[in-house]
C-alpha cells in the first residue's frame, strides 16, 4: 500500500513548462477573511516560492472545507481547491482561495522535513498549499481531481522560478497528518506533472517570422516617421 509519508518528487529546472493555464475564480465571499487567516510572506512572493503542498480536506464538500479560513480562532487556508466529483464544479474549475502572493496558513510552523527546502521550518511563508476535496479512507479520488492538481502544479512551475518540490502534508507533519491519504493516485500525478503540456502558442504567433527574416520597410513598426 503506498505510503503518503513518502510523497515527494523534485521538478527539473530543464523541464519548466511555458505557460499553463487555470480556470481558477475566487470562491464567492472568502476574500473578507484573508485578514484572518493569511499572512504576508516573509520571503520573496516570486522567487522565493520552492513548494507545493498537496491536501485533501478529510470532507465531502468545498464549503466545508472554506469554513475553516471563517474561525475566529485557529484558522486555516489554502490558496487551491480542487471541488469534488459531486460538486457542479468537477470537471470544470478550481477555487481560488487566497492570493499566491499571501503565506496561507496550510502546515503547521513547527513542521518540516531534511528533504524539503533544507528542512526549513515556517513552510506556509516558502510554500502553495493546494487542497483536495475528499474523505480520505475509503474514498476514491477522480481521475479529474488528480489531473486538475497535476495542472495547478504546472500552472506554478511555469510562474516561479525556483519551485523545486512537490510534496504530501503526510510528509511534513508525519505525526499528525496523513493526507492527502493513500488512494491519492502520487505516480500518476508524479507523471501528470512531469510530462504534461503547456498551453498551445496561438496560430498568429506560431506562423510570425522573426525580425531578422522582415524587409525593412515591414520592421518599421506603426509609428516610424
Amino acid at each position: 500500500m503506498p505510503n503518503p509519508q513518502s510523497y515527494h518528487f523534485t521538478l527539473p529546472k530543464s523541464r519548466r513548462p511555458g505557460e499553463v493555464s487555470l480556470n481558477e475564480p475566487w470562491y464567492p465571499g472568502v476574500q473578507p477573511y484573508w485578514p484572518t487567516c493569511t499572512t504576508k510572506r516573509s520571503v520573496d512572493p516570486i522567487m522565493g516560492i520552492t513548494t507545493v503542498v498537496i491536501h485533501a480536506t478529510a470532507g465531502g464538500s468545498s464549503s466545508g472545507a472554506i469554513s475553516v479560513m471563517k474561525k475566529p480562532t485557529d484558522a486555516a487556508s489554502f490558496h487551491w481547491l480542487v471541488p469534488d466529483e459531486d460538486e457542479p464544479q468537477h470537471g470544470e474549475l478550481v477555487w481560488a482561495c487566497v492570493p499566491e502572493a499571501l503565506a496561507a496558513w496550510h502546515v503547521r510552523n513547527a513542521a518540516s522535513h531534511p528533504d524539503v527546502n533544507d528542512g526549513a521550518k515556517r513552510v506556509n511563508h516558502w510554500s502553495l498549499g493546494i487542497e483536495v476535496v475528499n474523505k480520505q479512507k475509503l474514498d476514491p479520488f477522480s481521475d479529474w481531481q488528480v489531473e486538475i492538481t497535476a495542472r495547478i502544479v504546472r500552472h506554478c512551475w511555469a510562474k516561479y522560478p525556483n519551485l523545486a518540490h512537490v510534496v504530501s502534508h503526510a510528509k511534513l507533519d508525519p505525526d499528525r497528518r496523513t493526507d492527502p491519504g493513500t488512494l491519492f493516485d502520487w505516480e500518476r500525478f508524479k507523471h501528470l506533472v512531469l510530462n504534461g503540456e503547456a498551453d498551445a502558442i496561438p496560430v498568429a504567433v506560431a506562423s510570425a517570422k522573426p525580425l531578422s527574416q522582415l524587409r525593412a520597410s515591414q520592421a518599421l513598426g506603426c509609428c516610424h516617421t
